[in-house]
């Protein structure tokens, strides 16, 4: 999220899973759906590598012509990270990623990342959203990176069946008191990939294949060239926005690649593929899941929580 909204006559602490938000009229993805982790196209590997490490405080799980990254004391892959002759930097006017957002498990670890951030002289946005206190990094290419905490879910304020979300200034030095003066030293056992928010070219067609084929609800739809969509009551695992002009990256710019969106079973990747090509998108079978293109050529893994991700060479190909 990027623009100030202040919403009015926002309603009380009654936030229960289905007291908000637009379910989808066909099929809808399981309750336990989450966001796995995103591969994307740098222009110096070597450099990213460090970037990833030392800035946002992420691990080498494995290293290669592709280096993926993931928390301390975790093999969860979150970030994958590939590079080829040529790339240049990223296009932040393109439509793709507009940035993908890691989760840590607390706010104290949010606090000791901002205390960390703020020692390094990391340039670094930041917002409150009600739902989420959150950092905004750009990475050596310019790829956007949220680092966030979310607030209690029984906090959480709706507007009828919309859930209530602003962007508006963040109390830096009482989120950074709540890291307690402890050092941050790397992301924190329980971090994952939160959200994916992408730039897309009409909110019309990103709310019909997001939501009405995929299986998203809608969260926040209100907000200014936004829609906000989740599955099991989050506040939102996609954002999409119209605020970019487009079009979609070259081959040869640094970009997102891929996102995986992980479900339940097998059972839930052959409906959701059967569900995108009854709205009439082709998928294609790719290993562990299922693989398609969004109506901008941004790509979708949906694997089971099971999967090994980007196991499969195919993952490795850019589009």
């Amino acid at each position: 999220m990027a623009k100030k909204i202040h919403t009015h006559e926002i309603s009380g602490p009654d936030v229960s899973e289905r007291s908000y938000g637009v379910a989808p009229p066909a099929f809808r993805l399981p309750d336990t759906t989450h966001i796995g982790g995103v591969r994307v196209q740098v222009s110096d590997l070597v450099r990213s590598v460090a970037y990833y490490e030392q800035v946002i405080g992420l691990r080498v799980i494995s290293a290669g012509d592709t280096t993926t990254l993931g928390p301390y004391t975790d093999d969860r892959p979150l970030v994958t990270l590939q590079t080829s002759p040529g790339v240049t930097h990223a296009n932040r006017g393109a439509f793709g990623l507009y940035h993908f957002a890691i989760l840590l498990p607390d706010r104290s670890a949010l606090g000791r990342f901002a205390a960390h951030l703020s020692e390094s002289g990391v340039r670094v946005g930041a917002a409150d959203h009600l739902v989420s206190e959150s950092l905004y990094l750009w990475d050596p290419d310019g790829l956007g990176i949220e680092v966030y905490a979310d607030r209690p879910r029984n906090s959480w304020r709706r507007n009828g069946r919309e859930l209530a979300m602003t962007t508006d200034a963040l109390d830096i030095p009482n989120l950074i008191a709540a890291g307690r003066g402890l050092a941050w030293d790397g992301t924190p056992p329980g971090t994952t990939m939160g959200h994916v928010h992408l730039s897309v070219g009409s909110l019309e067609v990103a709310e019909e294949f997001y939501h009405r084929a995929l299986g998203f609800d809608k969260t926040v739809w209100s907000y200014p060239g936004a829609l906000f969509l989740a599955a099991g009551g989050y506040h939102h695992h996609l954002g999409t926005n119209i605020w970019s002009p487009g079009p979609s990256p070259s081959p040869d710019q640094a970009q997102l690649l891929e996102w995986e969106l992980v479900v339940p079973s097998e059972d839930d990747v052959v409906a959701a593929g059967r569900s995108l090509q009854s709205a009439g998108y082709a998928s294609e079978r790719t290993g562990d899941g299922v693989t398609v293109g969004d109506p901008w050529g941004i790509r979708v893994h949906i694997r089971t929580k099971t999967g090994a991700a980007y196991d499969s060479p195919l993952h490795s190909q850019s589009r």
